[in-house]
This record gives structure tokens, C-alpha cells and sequence, in this order.
């Protein structure tokens, strides 16, 4: 049996689209979703959703993530020394609504504990990276942050996955389960 024919893609100029239809293309890459943290120099604690990370090297040890230069929160993380990364678990779709709206006190009531520097550590993740924050580039609309990972710990479980403007959950390939 043949595999099923899509039809021949359509390129459009980027230069005759608008945002939106950009940001749904954009969206069709389907991402984990991740919470980051920090501790503000006034000793806030600071949280944020992104699915914008990404592993750049093992040796050294190097991730990125970007945050949007309009975030109420990017003076706190490009002053900060360090981060967390918190990769979502399937079923922490409503902690990653959590850090992804406006609220005063995104920790309130949420039960998490504290790693170098005091940055919160949130429990449940299926892993969770500690990073020197090392670097920061221009990258457009957006501040692309390189963080050097000190610390590491994996929690097991499935990711939490967004693709098309929707949480998803992975699933094994069919054609490929043992």
C-alpha cells in the first residue's frame, strides 16, 4: 500500500502575509512546552510559559530559549544570573496557563522549592535544567537567551506538547511500537 499523496505546497512572499497567518504556519512546528524561573534583584520570583527552547550543545553544556521584548518580565531575566527550565508534563497544562497570563504573584499558593540564587523550582516537571544565564542575542521582536546548564534533574513522565495553538500529548508511532 502506497503512502497517502499530499498535494504540492504553495509557497507565499513573506512580504504579502500577515502575522497571524505567519504565527499559525510558524505554529504547525509542534514544541514542548516549558516553564521558565528566576529570582528578580528585588526578590521577586519571576515565571514564564515558552515552547521557544531548544538544546544548542552538549560540551558545553548550552540551551536557548527567547522571551518577547514586549514581556513585562525580560528586564528581570536579562539581569538575573541564573534560570530554570522546567519541562511541562502532560498534565500540567493548567501550570503552564498559569505562568503564560498576567498575574502579580504567578507563585501564589503553588507549592515549589528554591535552587541556587533562589530561583523556584517547580515540582513535577519532566525535567528541570539550572542555568548560568551566559549570553543574550538580538533575535528580532524577541531577546534569544543562551543559558549554560550547572544543574540537572529528570522527573519522568510524557511532555506536554504544543502544536496549532492547542496543548497536545505524545503518543507512541504506530508503525514503530515494539
Amino acid at each position: 500500500m502506497s503512502a497517502p499523496q499530499t498535494p504540492a505546497t504553495v509557497l507565499s512572499s513573506v512580504g504579502g502575509s500577515d502575522a497571524r497567518t505567519l504565527r499559525n504556519l510558524l505554529g504547525q512546528f509542534a514544541t514542548g512546552v516549558t516553564v521558565i524561573t528566576t529570582r528578580a534583584a528585588d526578590g521577586r520570583r519571576v515565571g514564564m510559559t515558552a515552547n521557544s527552547f531548544s538544546s544548542v550543545s552538549l560540551e558545553p553544556p548550552l540551551v536557548l530559549w527567547s522571551l518577547s521584548r514586549n514581556a513585562p518580565s525580560l528586564p528581570d531575566f536579562v539581569a538575573a544570573g541564573h534560570f530554570a527550565i522546567h519541562v511541562l508534563e502532560r498534565g500540567q497544562h493548567g501550570l503552564s496557563n498559569r505562568f503564560a497570563r498576567p498575574a502579580d504573584d504567578k507563585f501564589a499558593g503553588l507549592d515549589h522549592g528554591e535552587g541556587p540564587a533562589g530561583i523556584p523550582l517547580l515540582e513535577g516537571a519532566v525535567a528541570t535544567l539550572v542555568c548560568r544565564n551566559s549570553r543574550q542575542y538580538d533575535g528580532g521582536d524577541h531577546l534569544i537567551f543562551i543559558g549554560e546548564i550547572e544543574q540537572f534533574g529528570q522527573g519522568g513522565g510524557e511532555p506536554l506538547l504544543f502544536h496549532a495553538g492547542r496543548y497536545r500529548i505524545a503518543v507512541a508511532h504506530p508503525d514503530l511500537e515494539d
